[in-house]
């Protein structure tokens, strides 16, 4: 295994993650939930992340490292909010499920800025910083794209929900249905690359060298 590139990964995903979720609980608590808030989710310190969700942010990212050879990660984590209130106030909590993806987003367009700004990199070091805004580039697009699916308990179904709240019935119908919870896990292995990948390829034809670092 390439030790390396998987620390690599393995960071700018926890990374990642962390931001996400920490931007659920702000637009949560901007909106009136404190319920995040006082759970400790509003932060950019990944240990309590990791302490609500240890599979989706430790045993996860590592077997897809270990079934990879240390190429690629992946994980999850979650914000803890109020039902009551996301029911009371359908719009703020459509943004506050926006809000993770839309944090992804913002890395995403940082780690671009960095790569088109360094356009060929000479050196060592830049060469390096190269590689760490490719990874986030990429990583940030895939967790922007998955989340955005409307499909529970991803965060796009939770925008659907809060915009159109006649909707929420259709969603507790499929929630029903056994292992429905498993779902976005076959949308990852099968569907997810269909959709991100003209997405980073659209992207990196913006980039002066292109798909060099993607």
């Amino acid at each position: 295994m390439n030790w390396e590139n998987a620390i690599l990964w393995f960071v700018v995903l926890i990374i990642s993650l962390t931001v996400h979720e920490a931007s659920h609980a702000l637009f949560a608590f901007l909106g009136g939930d404190r319920t995040a808030y006082r759970g400790g989710q509003m932060t950019l310190n990944p240990i309590p992340h990791m302490r609500r969700e240890p599979f989706g942010m430790l045993i996860l990212p590592t077997l897809s490292l270990l079934m990879s050879n240390g190429n690629s990660c992946f994980g999850f984590a979650h914000a803890p909010i109020d039902p009551f209130w996301a029911a009371r106030h359908p719009r703020k909590a459509a943004l506050m499920s926006a809000g993770g993806p839309l944090a992804n987003i913002l890395l995403a367009a940082i780690a671009f800025a960095v790569l088109y700004g360094i356009a060929r990199p000479d050196g060592d070091t830049a060469r390096t910083i190269a590689r760490i805004a490719s990874v986030f580039l990429v990583l940030n697009v895939v967790l922007a794209v998955l989340n955005l699916l409307p499909m529970p308990p991803l965060d796009g179904a939770g925008v659907v929900q809060g915009l159109f709240p006649k909707s929420q019935r259709f969603y507790d119908s499929l929630l029903r249905i056994p292992y429905m919870s498993m779902v976005p896990f076959v949308l990852m292995l099968f569907v997810l690359p269909k959709l991100y990948l003209p997405v980073l390829r659209l992207v990196a034809s913006w980039l002066p060298d292109g798909l060099r670092y993607l």
